[in-house]
């Protein structure tokens, strides 16, 4: 487990399967992430128990709470490549009460710190919404740097938005 002052990360236990689901299923948590086809909570359910164990190339946890034990969303690096020491970071807060108090900053710093201490990673990338200005403000905190733009690939509410993408090198997080 990796604890911070607000939050700990720690492993997917089959108790989070209903809170995963519950947020994938929630218009404002999925606002700007691709939401990709329905499936009921069994299947659901189903495709979680059947991911495969935390490893190199796909590291994912639960961020909990220190104030109430409770999940409160999740942090992954996937596509991990040990030739290149590079990830990609994906990160999602599916309770909206705890949006803004900097539980999302801290999972991000954890999780980084994790990949370029552990991991031995040199460089984890990201990418979002061009519109997702709360996403941004989060990942600048935290040292990542803009690197590009891919334009008009994600659709939302009838209209195609860009999406960013930013990097951050070993030695660049900010505390």
């Amino acid at each position: 487990m990796l604890t911070g002052k607000l939050v700990r990360l720690r492993a997917v236990e089959p108790t989070d399967f209903e809170s995963i689901w519950r947020w994938s299923h929630d218009p404002e948590v999925m606002r700007w992430m691709s939401s990709g086809y329905p499936e009921s909570f069994v299947q659901a359910q189903e495709r979680l128990a059947a991911a495969p164990r935390n490893s190199y190339e796909n590291c994912r946890f639960i961020i909990e709470s220190l104030h109430d034990q409770r999940a409160v969303g999740f942090v992954r690096l996937r596509d991990a490549k040990p030739e290149v020491g590079n990830a990609e970071l994906d990160i999602q807060l599916g309770e909206k009460d705890v949006w803004g108090r900097g539980y999302a900053t801290e999972a991000m710093r954890l999780m980084c710190r994790y990949g370029f201490n552990e991991m031995r990673l040199h460089r984890i990338t990201l990418d979002f919404a061009a519109d997702n200005t709360a996403a941004r403000r989060v990942y600048e905190k935290v040292g990542f740097v803009e690197e590009g733009r891919v334009r008009e690939c994600f659709r939302r509410d009838g209209k195609w938005h860009d999406m960013i993408l930013m990097g951050l090198l070993e030695g660049e997080l900010r505390d």
